[in-house]
Formats: structure tokens, C-alpha cells, sequence
């Protein structure tokens, strides 16, 4: 590889790594997409396995989880109206990177108090 090849190439991982934490990089995000990788949850289920999410919260980063094609809504008819929320198949391609991310935090991140 030229160095000009290496610098295009260390610029593209920038780039990458910048839109992938504008969406993980959030609260919340990364816990939601652990959660969900568990199986399909409705949102008041999804709430109780979040702890400390508000609501507002929650639905905010369930949005822009499903606009980044991570996260898939099944919205079926009621009454009552029921929608759950399950990972992609791009969010199912983070489930790796999550928990090894997990496990650096758990080896190498001061325990919380």
C-alpha cells in the first residue's frame, strides 16, 4: 500500500468509526441494542430490562435506531395496537462488537459504585 493509500484508507476508518459512534456513541444506544439482541421486546418490556431510561428516552433512541436500519418495529393491529422491537440484521451484526466491548469494560473500566 502507497502512503497515500494508507492515509485514504486511516481517513475512510475515521469516517466510519465517527457515523457509527453518532448513533452508539449516544446513551442508551448500546444497551438497547444488548437488550434487544436477547430477543424481540414490546416497549414497556424494553423499559423494565433498561433501568434509568425515561420513556422519552427510550422511544427517542428506538427512532433513531430503526432510521439506522438497526432496529425493526412490528407494529400489528389491536385493539389493543402491540409494537415490538427486534434487531436487524445490521443490528444483529453488532451483537459481537457488544459484547466484546462488554468484556474490555469488565477487564479494563473501574467497576461503578
Amino acid at each position: 500500500m502507497t502512503s497515500g493509500a494508507c492515509a485514504r484508507a486511516s481517513q475512510a476508518c475515521d469516517e466510519a468509526l465517527v457515523r457509527a459512534f453518532q448513533i452508539l456513541g449516544k446513551r442508551w444506544s448500546g444497551v438497547i441494542l444488548g437488550t434487544l439482541a436477547n430477543g424481540t421486546l414490546g416497549f414497556a418490556e424494553l423499559r423494565r430490562q433498561v433501568i434509568g431510561i425515561s420513556d422519552s428516552v427510550l422511544a427517542e433512541r428506538l427512532v433513531e435506531l430503526h432510521t439506522a436500519g438497526l432496529v425493526e418495529r412490528d407494529v400489528r393491529p389491536g385493539p389493543p395496537v402491540s409494537v415490538t422491537y427486534q434487531l436487524s440484521g445490521g443490528g444483529a451484526a453488532l451483537v459481537p462488537a457488544l459484547h466484546a466491548l462488554s468484556a474490555w469494560a469488565l477487564g479494563n473500566l473501574p467497576s461503578a459504585q
